[in-house]
């Protein structure tokens, strides 16, 4: 790669000796790998996350570039993801194997250019702002990270290290996501105050307890995983298999329920078109939840601001309400009985003053409102396009990679736009667990903070919820805690990492 791309050899040497000093590797892994030779001119990429990533991963290396390292702190996927890799890429040059990323970039590093991460939520931040801070650009999963603060450093963190950087939320890069912010922008549908957002999620469980642990019988850990490294930032609990290796998004302390799983996805067009910024206010009403798990479904309204006028378009205060669980919007009354409404998974929604826009996720199949009057509707389309659309998100990643950083041209979902834009969507997930208040929460997005909760507002945080038998009869039982709400709110938007995963930009 151009030198440009690379950081000074002494630095990252001092670099990786900070991060040796860090963790303590099993004795397999202790010894270094020997040194491969990848072809030159390519952009090399290595992937921590096998799961979710390696889609990520494929179309980058389809689109002809290096797989340099495969990553996961479980051992499995990367044995059955690098039998894949193999058979689909037969002369390609076998990417290194590790377990730990810290150890990655200690032995590797200054053979990598860039890094796809796609672990649970909670370890985003910590291992992006890493990568960063060495110099790789990153193509980082949605949400982009687990709180806000996360969002805000990462927000910085792009500024200051000027990398590529990219969310995995492709819809961004979509061709219907530009045709409805052009039709928008043109006045077609009019002013726009309200827009409905849903989802299918969670399909995964939800609104648990926390399983009980024995001492004298705990649970037996996988060999090939290594679960403090799964852990990451949030506090020390034993191994269960209910939180790996999919139901994490289920849990508080490593994911963000089915908010912050699919919002990314299908609020962006929404966030895109209208041009939002941080909300004033938001509200939440969720069905039953616990400390430890998000509700089963879910209703929050965020209260935008007025905006400047764009285009042919004025941008007045907007309502924004999303939905999960099986919750729905009503449908329009233009709507056909029996025309579904968005797509298998979940869908949004646009009522402006002369018509509406209902698509699917990622702005899939936009339809629009009165048919009658939109139906030989062709409007011009001049916002730039990711060639292949959704398929052509990781190459956009690639192609800012590529480009020299004073005249690089930002990827569709750079930091400077997902982390705002995902700030918005995770303090969804705070509002949800203060519905105790009662009130619509008023926002200072600019600091990061709620200014209507007093310092002596207190809230119940449920920390059990079971339906118990007794006498043939179901009761439902619900224990709480009384807490502070202003510090329980402060908590959740700046969460505490775990000793050795502090963040620092």
């Amino acid at each position: 790669m151009k030198e440009e791309n690379q950081i000074p050899r002494r630095d990252f040497m001092k670099t990786a000796a900070i991060l040796a000093t860090a963790t303590v590797v099993p004795a397999y892994m202790a010894s270094c790998q020997q040194r491969k030779e990848f072809p030159a001119g390519k952009l090399n990429i290595a992937l921590i996350g096998m799961s979710m990533g390696y889609n990520n991963l494929r179309k980058g290396v389809e689109a002809g570039e290096n797989c340099v390292a495969l990553c996961d702190v479980d051992e499995r996927p990367i044995a059955n993801r690098m039998k894949e890799f193999k058979e689909k890429f037969p002369n390609a040059v076998e990417p290194y194997v590790y377990q730990d990323y810290r150890k990655m970039f200690k032995e590797v590093g200054d053979q990598i250019d860039a890094v796809i991460i796609a672990t649970p939520d909670h370890a985003h931040c910590k291992i992006t702002l890493e990568a960063m801070k060495l110099g790789k650009h990153v193509y980082t999963q949605k949400p982009l990270t687990h709180s806000v603060y996360e969002s805000r450093i990462l927000t910085r963190a792009a500024e200051k290290y000027n990398v590529a950087t990219q969310m995995g939320n492709q819809g961004a890069s979509n061709e219907a996501t530009a045709l409805v912010c052009e039709s928008i922008w043109n006045d077609d549908i009019g002013e726009v105050r309200e827009v409905h957002a849903w989802t299918n999620r969670p399909i995964w469980p939800q609104c648990q307890n926390r399983p009980i642990e024995d001492p004298e019988n705990p649970v037996e850990k996988p060999d090939k995983l290594d679960w403090d490294l799964w852990i990451g930032p949030a506090q020390m609990r034993p191994y269960n298999p209910v939180y790996h290796p999919w139901n994490w998004r289920g849990w508080w302390d490593f994911g963000t329920g089915a908010l912050g799983d699919m919002a990314c996805h299908i609020l962006d067009v929404g966030m895109r078109s209208l041009r939002l910024g941080y909300p004033e206010g938001i509200e939440a009403s969720t069905s039953k939840w616990t400390s430890e798990s998000p509700s089963e479904a879910e209703k929050i309204s965020y209260y935008f601001p007025a905006r400047k006028k764009y285009k042919k378009v004025n941008m007045p205060e907007v309502k924004v309400t999303w939905y999960d669980g099986g919750l729905m919007p009503d449908r329009p009354d233009e709507l056909p009985d029996g025309e579904r409404m968005g797509d298998g998974d979940g869908g949004i929604m646009f009522v402006g003053t002369k018509g509406k826009i209902i698509c699917g996720c990622y702005a899939r199949n936009p339809v629009f409102l009165p048919k009658e009057k939109f139906e030989n509707y062709d409007p011009v389309v001049n916002e730039r396009i990711v060639e292949g659309g959704i398929d052509g998100h990781e190459r956009d990643w690639v192609r800012a990679s590529k480009e020299p950083a004073k005249s690089r041209v930002k990827c569709k979902s750079h930091f400077g736009y997902a982390g705002p834009f995902n700030e918005v969507v995770v303090m969804g997930t705070v509002a949800t667990r203060l519905t105790g208040l009662k009130r619509v929460l008023k926002w200072d997005g600019e600091n990061m903070k709620f200014t209507n909760i007093g310092p002596d507002d207190t809230i119940g945080l449920p920390t059990e919820v079971r339906t118990i038998i007794k006498n043939g009869q179901p009761r439902f039982k619900k224990e709480f805690e009384e807490i502070n709400a202003l510090e329980y709110a402060e908590r959740l938007i700046k969460r505490e990492p775990r000793e050795g995963w502090e963040l620092d930009v």
